[in-house]
């Protein structure tokens, strides 16, 4: 085991599916010798080359064509789009092209090798063009795996099995937490199973649900609820697409109450799809109203980022109010 943060744990997930397989490439905006703007990517380039592990042109629908093109021909292409809130260039390259490939061609052909990376989400002071958390914009595509880790265990494990696996995956990295979360990471490969959420403590009053950066936010939540008495079940969604039904269902059938935490606005974000399908598959076991506690319906603000935010409070304030309904 070895000391990592998030950053380190990706970097090593991407040196052991670069060492493993000659066919993997990693390519993006700054990832080459620069080490990308987070410097996820460092020192790859040194040791597979600049053929492997290299700079692309400054526009997204490129760097996606171009991967397309390659997942097609056979490679493993792994690209990164800088931030989340600069992948709607390359919106048609993954939704039109990436997801329905397969598809189309009656599985003829696929580019299930492909691989996008790209940080999303708050809390680092971005403003409205660094701080978006858009995986509910391809949770609507069916054809596409979205990932999002919690910490780096999950995200070097997580990110290998993207890397394997055989269709094309998503995965959003919390940026808050590249340097920010840290923990013992095996320094073997190892790979966590895609579309599987993890019970990350047991509980049976209430179940709270997140993914990604929103995991430690409801964890605070449930400390101050315990406080109270509370006792919370605590589920990473981990995969968006597909995502694990069964889990969450067997757990509200449990608990008879369900919080959705995400980062994103309220309208349509994912958490909506989740509380239309837990209230189809366990309607006879609530006990109160799911609960969404998610970002405002605003573009996300500079100044007031703290107010923007889902944060512990809102969410403590949603475990009460079902509790009290």
């Amino acid at each position: 085991m070895a000391q990592m943060n998030l950053l380190q744990a990706i970097n090593n997930a991407l040196d052991i599916a670069m060492a493993e397989n000659d066919s993997a490439l990693c390519f993006g905006e700054d990832v080459g010798h620069f080490g990308g703007v987070f410097r996820a990517t460092s020192g790859l380039q040194e040791k597979y080359g600049k053929a492997r592990c290299f700079n692309t042109p400054l526009v997204e629908q490129g760097i996606i064509g171009f991967a397309n093109g390659l997942a097609a021909q056979g490679s493993t292409p792994i690209a990164e789009i800088q931030f989340a809130d600069y992948i709607f260039p390359a919106f048609d390259q993954i939704v039109n092209e990436a997801a329905k490939f397969r598809y189309r061609s009656g599985n003829e052909f696929d580019v299930g090798k492909l691989t996008i990376r790209s940080p999303y989400g708050g809390g680092i002071a971005g403003g409205l063009y660094h701080s978006q958390s858009p995986e509910a914009y391809f949770a609507h595509t069916p054809g596409l795996k979205i990932v999002v880790p919690r910490n780096p265990y999950q995200a070097k494990g997580l990110l290998l099995a993207s890397i394997r696996d055989d269709n094309p995956v998503i995965f959003f990295e919390p940026k808050r937490l590249y340097r920010a979360s840290t923990g013992e990471v095996p320094e073997e490969d190892y790979q966590l199973p895609l579309g599987k959420a993890e019970v990350v403590k047991q509980g049976s009053d209430i179940t709270l649900l997140a993914w990604g950066a929103q995991m430690e936010i409801i964890e605070k939540a449930a400390e101050m609820a315990d406080n109270d008495g509370i006792s919370c079940e605590i589920i990473d969604l981990r995969s968006i697409l597909p995502w694990d039904v069964e889990t969450i269902a067997a757990s509200v059938m449990k608990t008879g109450r369900l919080v959705i935490s995400q980062e994103a606005p309220l309208t349509a974000g994912f958490a909506s799809e989740i509380a239309a399908t837990i209230q189809s598959e366990c309607f006879l076991h609530l006990e109160s109203p799911i609960a969404r506690v998610c970002g405002m319906d605003t573009p996300y603000p500079l100044a007031l980022e703290k107010e923007y935010v889902s944060d512990h409070l809102k969410t403590y304030e949603a475990i009460k109010n079902s509790l009290n309904y």
